[in-house]
């Protein structure tokens, strides 16, 4: 049996042994939106639904998940591409009812993995306790590595703030998407807004245009009210939605978190971590042959 038919038989064995999960990418065109603070606690908050969650740091190079949450981990992703542990060993359980796998800047190295080092890879997937939801906060902008984590994904939710230039580079972040995955479920939060009428502006806005000149549907998840509780819940390291549970943000996360379990719990199952993982290797073989045909 060749490595190619290998793959797609471990991959189709994977996903009989585990149950789907919903696999969600968020992301953003710029840095400094708050995405992976958003991220957290959505998370946090999807799980006190009574979801079970995996949260995973993919911003490569400042994976700062576990920053946020206080912690540090002994192990990462690097350790698990590298063949020194399994992902079950690098899963850590946090008191605030999530799970999370720490991120490294050596996963871009996904792209240079043989196929035995492939097969291993998605032989650990299955050794996973199978959640509800894996959410992926992934690095800003429109690099291939950001790419390949939300085309990979189930569906994508995009932050973005009511400026100017992070309204811009959402939908710069959307139309690359579009190119590649036009199909792609694209949904949108706006982060630190002033007012309800400001949320709803700038979401449409960027709705408008997408449908416009990409001819994409995006849809409006929500907004999140500017609040000073956010930085402050950065600053000691703990998540907004835990140190501050009544606060605008943590009511606006609320409201989001049950749009998302309502939704997607009840109508759509997702593909599973295996299928993830295997569309993230297509995506990494994908650069790499284009890397050769353009040193060819």
């Amino acid at each position: 049996m060749d490595q190619a038919a290998n793959l797609r038989r471990l991959v189709l064995e994977t996903d009989k042994k585990t149950k789907k999960t919903k696999t969600i990418a968020i992301t953003s065109g710029k840095g400094g939106v708050g995405k992976t603070s958003v991220a957290v606690s959505l998370s946090i908050a999807i799980a006190s639904n009574g979801s079970t969650v995996t949260l995973l740091d993919a911003d490569l190079g400042l994976a700062n998940i576990n920053v946020i949450l206080g912690i540090i981990p002994k192990y990462n992703l690097y350790h698990v591409i590298k063949g020194k542990k399994k992902l079950k060993d690098i899963v850590i359980t946090v008191p605030e009812g999530i799970k999370i796998i720490a991120g490294a800047s050596g996963f871009h190295q996904l792209a240079n993995l043989d196929p035995k080092q492939r097969s291993t890879f998605i032989e650990s997937v299955a050794e996973l306790d199978s959640d509800d939801f894996m959410i992926i906060d992934t690095g800003a902008g429109v690099s291939q590595n950001v790419l390949s984590f939300v085309i990979s994904a189930d569906e994508v939710i995009v932050i973005t703030t009511p400026e100017p230039t992070a309204i811009t580079d959402a939908y710069g972040i959307i139309k690359s998407i579009a190119a590649q995955a036009p199909d792609k479920i694209i949904k949108i939060i706006v982060n630190r807004v002033q007012s309800v009428a400001e949320g709803k502006r700038v979401a449409q806005r960027i709705i408008n245009i997408a449908g416009q000149f990409l001819n994409i549907k995006v849809e409006n998840l929500g907004f999140i009210f500017d609040d000073i509780y956010v930085p402050k819940s950065v600053r000691n390291q703990k998540p907004f939605f835990v140190s501050y549970p009544k606060s605008k943000a943590s009511a606006c996360i609320s409201i989001i978190s049950d749009r998302i379990c309502n939704k997607e719990t009840n109508t759509a199952k997702g593909s599973g971590l295996s299928s993830f993982f295997k569309g993230l290797f297509k995506s990494a073989e994908h650069e790499e042959n284009e890397g050769r045909d353009e040193e060819e």
